[in-house]
């Protein structure tokens, strides 16, 4: 019995004589021929080359060889038939199916486009401010009708890719034999981003009936043709830090309000930087450094800074027994003198006197109050600590032992001043046991009446240093806009220039691990401000800082009450 299972050749028998119709040759999907029926009642010697020959017949139209070889079949060309390997006619029905694929692709696409889901969002878009790709991305994952619409695009789109995909792999497995590739045009995948932009160029480039590509980055748009008859009106960026607050309604282009820490100029938001504060508190001198050096050095009376003398303790050109501390101060009591008027100190020198042969050794405690207030208000002097400046001693050419004690600070370690309080106590010089080194003993530790302890006197003390102006009105009119400001910015622009002042006033605290508060001092004790008000100023300060760009606060030590 003969079968027929697909079209090829039947051997001799006809039509009419089969018992069904089929083809004596198979050829199945995965590409390898299965054979069947007339081959089998062939001698063996004859079966090998009529397989071989229904399979060449079939696979290569007679035109070549069909060879099978590691896992791979193909036809050996005969000289007749160079491109025998190449079905011309599949390929080009493939490439067909490909071009209609990229056809159906760019309709759906413009079906999006032109869809009411779509027209209706780019209608809601805000049209007063300039929107990134971000913005538009939020207002995309407001709309839900929207989000549904490219979600339906983007479903469509993957069915439409996998059908390209095998596609095209269906014409690289029926080319690879040819010499002449085929044209394969693979539709291109439009991720969100693409119509981010897409969105954007909509907004921002497309005039004159012409639409654009926008670039974000640039700002700028790329017509067709080079023309740039396709651009729009920018609006404004509105945003944190230099970006606007809001446009301006005459010309949405150009900045209409900026953010705190910005100050609105030719359009456009700036850094917002604090006017001179010389008008409010004065911090320099005239004086170079090399001058100030100078005439420190001299004891210039230039640079000296009267001040009142006070202490019950003792007298200046007096003798007196310096067994017990002894406590002075020199104050310039500027709030009932020198009210328009701060003062720097810059240096500190004494002139001590001892008796004739005394073994004692003066030891001087220095505190710096800063603007007033009581003692427990000062800061400590360290001096000879973490590179501080130490007392400086010349022994002068007179009869007694005296000693010029000299403190420079000079402009590195420059602070406010308004009293200086000095402590003085004494201690014994003595040999120690080897003979070649120094002890020192307190005077009541030393209880031998045989030893002269002597006695000591202080002829003049200096303060020197320079004052500046201060103008407390003004500063007190500055707080006075932080709860009633006169215009409209008006309040940020108080507070710029009290966090300036504040910082210019701390950055002269003395040296440690934390900077003092002298800010606080400066309104307890100048402007005279409650507690609960200082607290308050420096608690709105502390926040405006917080809303500043590029700006670090610092941890104070509290000094006044």
């Amino acid at each position: 019995q003969v079968t027929e299972t697909r079209t090829g050749p039947l051997g001799c028998s006809n039509y009419d004589n089969l018992d069904s119709v089929s083809s004596v040759l198979v050829q199945s999907p995965e590409n390898k021929i299965q054979l069947q029926g007339l081959q089998v009642i062939l001698p063996e010697y004859l079966q090998e080359h009529f397989v071989q020959a229904a399979l060449s017949y079939i696979a290569c139209n007679s035109e070549g060889e069909f060879i099978c070889k590691d896992n791979d079949c193909w036809c050996q060309c005969g000289p007749k038939f160079p491109e025998c390997n190449c079905p011309y006619m599949d390929i080009q029905a493939m490439e067909e199916n490909l071009l209609r694929i990229s056809e159906t692709w760019n309709a759906y696409n413009s079906e999006f486009e032109e869809s009411d889901e779509f027209k209706l969002f780019m209608k809601r878009l805000p049209m007063n401010y300039f929107l990134n790709t971000s913005a538009v991305m939020h207002l995309w994952t407001m709309d839900s009708n929207f989000q549904r619409r490219y979600e339906q695009l983007e479903n469509s789109m993957k069915q439409l890719f996998l059908k390209a995909q095998r596609t095209v792999h269906k014409l690289f497995s029926l080319s690879k034999r040819c010499h002449k590739q085929p044209l394969i045009r693979m539709p291109r995948q439009r991720s969100s981003n693409y119509w981010l932009n897409r969105i954007q160029s909509f907004l921002y480039c497309n005039e004159n009936g012409l639409l654009g590509s926008f670039s974000e980055e640039t700002h700028t748009c790329t017509c067709p043709n080079d023309q740039v008859a396709c651009h729009g009106f920018l609006p404004c960026t509105v945003g944190d830090g230099p970006a606007c607050l809001s446009c301006a309604p005459d010309n949405r282009t150009r900045c209409g309000s900026c953010n705190a820490g910005y100050m609105l100029s030719q359009g456009l938001c700036k850094p917002e930087v604090a006017d001179s504060t010389e008008h409010y508190i004065g911090f320099e001198t005239d004086l170079q450094d090399l001058e100030m050096k100078y005439l420190l050095q001299k004891t210039d009376r230039r640079i000296e800074v009267h001040a009142i003398f006070i202490s019950n303790d003792m007298r200046l050109n007096s003798w007196f027994d310096p067994s017990w501390r002894k406590r002075m101060l020199l104050t310039l009591k500027s709030n009932k003198y020198k009210s328009s008027l701060v003062h720097m100190i810059l240096g500190l020198s004494l002139q001590i006197c001892l008796t004739k042969n005394s073994t004692l050794e003066p030891v001087l405690a220095v505190y710096i109050n800063p603007f007033g207030g009581s003692h427990s208000e000062s800061w400590f002097m360290p001096v000879n600590e973490n590179n501080f400046p130490d007392w400086e001693r010349t022994k002068l050419d007179l009869p007694l032992q005296c000693y010029n004690w000299t403190l420079t600070l000079g402009n590195k370690w420059k602070t406010f001043f308004e009293t200086v309080h000095i402590y003085l106590r004494s201690r014994i010089k003595s040999n120690g046991p080897n003979g070649n080194e120094s002890i020192y003993y307190e005077p009541l530790e030393f209880i031998d009446p045989s030893r002269n302890l002597g006695y000591m006197k202080i002829n003049n003390i200096q303060v020197f240093g320079y004052s500046m102006h201060f103008d407390p009105e003004a500063i007190r009119d500055l707080i006075l806009q932080l709860d009633y400001p006169y215009t409209q910015g008006s309040q940020d622009s108080a507070l710029l220039q009290l966090l300036e002042i504040r910082d210019r006033v701390n950055k002269l605290s003395p040296p440690g691990q934390r900077r003092l508060d002298l800010f606080s001092c400066l309104l307890r004790h100048r402007l005279k401000l409650s507690t609960s008000e200082v607290v308050r100023i420096q608690s709105a300060l502390q926040a405006f800082n917080a809303k500043l760009p590029n700006t670090v606060d610092y941890d104070t030590t509290k000094l006044c009450s």
